[in-house]
């Protein structure tokens, strides 16, 4: 009964503590809610339309300003120029007038008819993958629309009728949908992934602050049941942070949520605690309140490098594959991901939340080894 009073009164002494500490209250209750609204905005719009591009036509033939015709017409694109000469495409892109241009080359509609390889050069800005991907992109689905055409006018001008031509061309009709992103949206792609680094990060920030001073006054040290209530006031924080994100910021937002709504919730118990739980180890580790914010608000980017939504795992370094699993983010992300986006069973994800389990259970263990009450 003593170890349970204990604990609830250390849970309740640290909710009114992160009430009444204005800085903590803003990284563990009001940034959460901030972010959540203010850094899916800029990826509202979802797919890039309209880019700006070239084209350069050195064959001036019905075949070359047909694909150019096409080219304008693509949601895509957005051709400002249609010139004769490369190096003025090239310098505009240099200076950002363009992100893109597609070379038609001489003799083109020549070839084509006597049944040569023609081919259609297309110089994109490889600095940004999403304007690289759309420029490549719209001028591909031109070019291959003008390219069917012009095949089945030669099937047809051999005999062949429309519906015939129009078989031969593609006997196998391909349907491409995407599963899990509808909209093929960049802000669907991302922001599901970084809404769980974006819990951590303002919780380890949190907790580390508090308890850093905590460890200015000495308050750090304390038994067991009294770090597991204060360790679950911390989580009652995150918890509503990712109640908050997975019903109601993915549901205004329209991001792709709830496919296993009650896996979602059964990981937010696994990744909240492994989160508050190294925040207070390293709370005590960093030793002041200062040093939390100063240390942890540089790891963000590389956390989410590593959790293998944004780059490939495997093709990370040997020792960063392993590495990474000690943030509670790579699990987190993987996890979710699956649940809420893909609507994958919890047994898909066992592994997982038995890594969280870990890294609580790891980081508590050497909490109470650093922070036990000093001998009398």
């Amino acid at each position: 009964m003593q170890a349970q009073s204990s604990v609830w009164r250390a849970w309740v002494d640290t909710l009114k503590t992160i009430a009444a500490d204005k800085g903590v209250l803003l990284l563990i209750a009001i940034a959460p809610v901030i972010y959540g609204f203010f850094y899916p905005w800029p990826y509202s719009k979802q797919a890039v339309t309209r880019v700006p591009v070239a084209v350069v036509d050195y064959d001036h033939s019905n075949l070359s300003r047909q694909i150019t015709r096409f080219a304008q017409a693509s949601p895509r694109l957005e051709v400002r120029m249609v010139i004769g000469d490369e190096r003025q495409a090239r310098q505009a892109l240099w200076h950002g007038e363009i992100e893109g241009y597609a070379i038609l080359p001489r003799n083109l509609k020549r070839d084509v008819l006597r049944g040569n390889a023609a081919v259609v050069t297309v110089e994109a800005n490889g600095s940004y993958a999403l304007l690289n991907k759309a420029v490549l992109s719209g001028f591909a689905e031109a070019v291959g629309t003008v390219s069917a055409d012009v095949e089945i006018r030669k099937l047809q001008a051999s005999g062949q009728s429309a519906q015939q031509a129009q078989a031969s061309r593609n006997p196998v009709n391909t349907q491409m949908v995407a599963l899990f992103n509808p909209t093929e949206g960049y802000g669907s792609y991302v922001v599901p992934a970084v809404a769980l680094l974006i819990i951590q990060q303002t919780l380890l920030m949190g907790v580390g602050m508090l308890v850093g001073l905590w460890v200015e006054t000495g308050k750090h040290r304390a038994d067991a049941a009294t770090w597991l209530g204060r360790i679950l006031g911390f989580s009652t924080a995150g918890y509503l942070s990712g109640l908050l994100y997975f019903g109601w910021i993915f549901w205004a937002q329209d991001f792709p949520r709830g496919a296993n709504t009650g896996g979602a919730l059964l990981l937010l118990a696994f990744y909240i605690p492994a989160i508050c739980t190294l925040g207070a180890l390293l709370g005590v580790w960093f030793g002041n309140r200062e040093r939390a914010l100063q240390v942890l608000l540089f790891t963000a980017l590389p956390m989410a490098f590593v959790s293998g939504f944004s780059w490939p795992a495997e093709a990370l370094p040997a020792l960063l594959q392993a590495l990474r699993w000690l943030f509670p983010s790579t699990a987190g992300i993987q996890a979710s991901l699956r649940l809420n986006q893909m609507g994958a069973p919890v047994t898909d994800v066992a592994g997982c939340l038995l890594i969280l389990a870990a890294l609580a259970a790891s980081a508590g263990w050497l909490l109470l080894r650093v922070a036990r009450p000093e001998k009398s």
